[in-house]
């Protein structure tokens, strides 16, 4: 099974949580037993894989999600880059030009594509099998699948079936309705569009030839920037004739807010977080090394992070965008392809960083103009190389970079160290990568 799992977004409706580097899908939120906890994309790719095993997996996604992805799941997934954000059907046509040109699949394969966040249970993969055989049959040149909807929401388009079969054609879409509204469509045999969807390789591949002039993949990762924003409904799906739906009445839940995703949560507290016996429906989600202490409170969000702390009631954190959206500051925390790093202090000349590297991993050898480094190793051990001059390093080693000096350090254990940064133009652009002789 061929499996494009759409990966975008900042997702700060996860805020303080989520940010601009860290979306959603990366916060670790589910327990997997031992005090340890998967994120959403781990979930989901676990869940396909344990359902089929030989799945191709491909996260179509931004650059800036490569590295956290690469650190959750992994260099054995496949990764379609968006060069800049171009809304959905951009994306597919990269991903689908990916699988063809890169991975050398056969146009006439099929190919699932799902969003790679929603809480579902291993029946929905399953389903996602099947909805791959009913593309590789060929008799609806698009396979939608519908989700049975458990209440009247407004939030989803919703797919009109023309017949209440496991498997129909698709009588028409209609827009997200009001809540009347939507029990009207429910009534009469609607279906959530939950935005899963199949087809033969070729379909989408002949689509984007009609619709953007380019030879191959290459080709059309090179223009990527001058593509019409358009959706793949708009571009594709509202257009076809030949376009069926199968349906899924298993769980499935959209975890875009505080609100839906607490439902899914299955401890009230991760971190440290303590509530008293008069609480009820409180969640307490905290990265910060502090206790917090919630009483008397009802259906309540505590969340804190090093990028800030919301206290709010479940229902109203559906609507704290707007409020994030017009707040600016530093990316506190961000996990890489070699580890991950948490900002812990700034100053008007000088930020303090707390780093981990995994073991066998390392930083990219590189210098800076403008700021000198110190770095006290605080646990493990590893190697650094200074001006190409390798020496091991343990807790308690100090080392000092001046601005210029190329640099680098290699984890053999989990290698954690403290990062000084000092200098008057301390910046992400700040950082000239060289390569290492020998």
């Amino acid at each position: 099974m061929n499996i494009v799992l759409l990966s975008g977004g900042s997702g700060k409706r996860l805020w303080p949580l989520s940010n601009d580097v860290r979306s959603k899908q990366f916060i670790k939120l589910f327990p997997t037993g031992k005090g340890k906890y998967e994120s959403m994309v781990q979930r989901v790719y676990r869940q396909i894989k344990e359902v089929d095993p030989e799945a191709n997996v491909t996260i179509a996604t931004s650059k800036t999600q490569v590295s956290a992805i690469h650190n959750q799941l992994g260099n054995d997934v496949g990764i379609s880059i968006e060069p800049c954000r171009r809304d959905t059907f951009p994306a597919i046509a990269l991903a689908t030009m990916y699988l063809i040109d890169e991975l050398h699949i056969d146009p006439e394969e099929p190919v699932v594509v799902c969003p790679v966040d929603p809480y579902v249970d291993t029946d929905y993969f399953k389903a996602l099998k099947d909805l791959s055989d009913l593309a590789a049959k060929g008799t609806a040149n698009l396979t939608l699948m519908g989700i049975e909807p458990t209440y009247p929401s407004e939030k989803y388009g919703y797919i009109i079936p023309a017949s209440k079969d496991k498997v129909s054609d698709v009588k028409t879409f209609k827009e997200k309705p009001t809540k009347e509204v939507a029990q009207e469509y429910i009534d009469k045999g609607a279906l959530w569009n939950g935005g899963v969807f199949a087809y033969k390789l070729k379909y989408v591949a002949d689509k984007a030839h009609e619709l953007i002039d380019f030879t191959d993949y290459m080709g059309l990762f090179a223009r990527y920037d001058t593509l019409e924003k358009i959706s793949f409904d708009y571009a594709v799906v509202e257009k076809e004739d030949k376009i069926s739906v199968m349906r899924f009445a298993g769980q499935w839940k959209d975890l875009g807010t505080w609100n839906t995703l607490t439902e899914a949560m299955e401890e009230k507290v991760i971190g440290k977080g303590v509530m008293n016996d008069t609480c009820e429906g409180v969640n307490i989600i905290n990265e910060l090394n502090v206790p917090i202490l919630a009483m008397g409170l009802t259906d309540v969000i505590i969340s804190a992070s090093s990028e800030g702390i919301l206290v709010s009631d479940k229902e109203q954190s559906s609507y704290i965008k707007p409020y994030v959206d017009d707040m600016v500051s530093e990316i506190m925390f961000a996990e890489k392809s070699w580890g991950s790093y948490q900002v812990i202090n700034i100053e008007k000349e000088s930020m303090t960083i707390k780093v981990t590297l995994n073991p066998g991993h390392s930083m990219n050898y590189h210098s800076h103009k403008h700021r000198n480094e110190v770095w006290v190793v605080i646990a493990g051990n590893g190697r650094t190389v200074i001006d190409g001059m390798e020496q091991n390093v343990q807790a308690g080693d100090v080392i000092t970079m001046a601005a210029g000096c190329k640099h680098m350090v290699y984890a053999d254990t989990e290698l954690k160290l403290i990062e000084v940064q000092l200098g008057s133009e301390i910046t992400v652009e700040d950082k000239v990568k060289h390569r290492l002789k020998g």
